[in-house]
């Protein structure tokens, strides 16, 4: 008599993530070890040893500072792929959708103060141009970052900055069409980003952080620094200026973006505390990074702060900087910096 015996074995986990003893998330399957090309022997591409690419990624990311043994083991906390990533986003444009619907079938735009107005002018209308810097070094970073799990997170937080600029550059249209043309031309922003006083320091730190070139100061100035700054200044204080002279749109808009902002600083906080559970000592390589970009931030927020005194119903500068301030100490505590 044959007895039946049962053959099947164990599963296996994929040999890509080593002997883990578990199957691989569906997040991990399709971001884990993507970046073939990070600690290659001899150089990163397979080109020329000397070709600029290779040069350029083993000077500005392998010769970075901001290193530790296994960067592979980083998890996003929200553990985002590209379709969860748009599953998310669709719910909240799908509500910002609604809100614009719903103010211009009221013709809310029309109905605004003249002085309220001047103010968009002034402090609204030109932000397409620091959110598209942004968005600039969000990628960079992520083109960069030494895994597919930090750059995912790098790259859907650019994504998240033209999500903003799109709405930005819409409602300006819609500003354009009830108060005048030149409200919505591209000179109307230019023009203060490009030579208004209060705009010019932030226009220098954003400058000179498309040139810092190695990965870790890229993200750090950025995700450290001045995109927290420049997200409490827009999401969370123009939010409560507009609200406040009746704007109740771009006060509920921009409150939403507040979740980007959100999701932004707990990737950050993940990643510092990460790299530094690794090696305490990257405590002073951020820290020296921090002491460059942070009074740069500090000082685009103070001057751009007495716009806020412009409109109507004003908010106090000294008040916009306090809370610019509390957010970020909150941040940098929470980063272990």
């Amino acid at each position: 008599m044959t007895v039946a015996t049962n053959l099947r074995k164990a599963p296996k986990t994929w040999s890509l993530f080593g002997d883990v003893k578990r199957r691989p998330s569906p997040y991990e399957v399709v971001t884990g070890k993507f970046h073939y090309h990070f600690r290659r022997d001899p150089v990163p591409f397979e080109l020329d040893p000397d070709a600029p690419l290779n040069r350029w990624y083993l000077t500005h990311r392998e010769g970075s500072p901001f290193q530790v043994d296994d960067w592979e083991q980083f998890r996003d906390p929200h553990k985002l792929t590209y379709k969860e990533y748009v599953s998310l986003q669709k719910v909240h444009e799908t509500y910002v959708d609604g809100l614009i619907d719903q103010f211009e079938d009221s013709s809310a735009a029309e109905k605004l103060d003249e002085g309220w107005v001047s103010t968009l002018a002034e402090l609204y209308v030109p932000l397409r141009f620091p959110l598209h810097i942004l968005q600039m070094t969000g990628l960079y970073v992520g083109q960069m970052a030494p895994s597919s799990y930090i750059t995912n997170c790098a790259n859907f937080q650019a994504a998240d900055e033209l999500r903003r600029i799109q709405r930005i550059a819409y409602w300006t249209k819609v500003l354009g069409n009830a108060h005048g043309d030149r409200l919505a031309e591209t000179a109307t922003a230019r023009e203060p980003f490009e030579s208004g006083p209060a705009w010019q320091p932030l226009r220098k730190v954003l400058e000179e952080m498309l040139i810092a070139y190695d990965w870790g100061e890229a993200f750090t100035a950025l995700n450290l620094a001045v995109k927290p700054a420049l997200d409490t200044l827009v999401n969370w204080q123009f939010a409560t200026l507009a609200a406040g002279n009746d704007d109740h749109l771009l006060g509920q808009m921009f409150t939403e973006f507040q979740h980007d902002s959100r999701r932004s600083r707990d990737w950050t906080q993940a990643l510092t505390t990460y790299a530094l559970e690794r090696d305490p000592g990257l405590s002073k390589v951020l820290g020296g990074w921090l002491d460059v970009w942070e009074p740069k931030a500090h000082a685009a927020v103070v001057a751009l702060a007495p716009l806020f005194e412009t409109a109507p119903v004003p908010m106090a500068a000294d008040d916009v900087v306090a809370e610019v301030e509390r957010q970020h100490a909150e941040l940098r505590s929470g980063c272990g910096v």
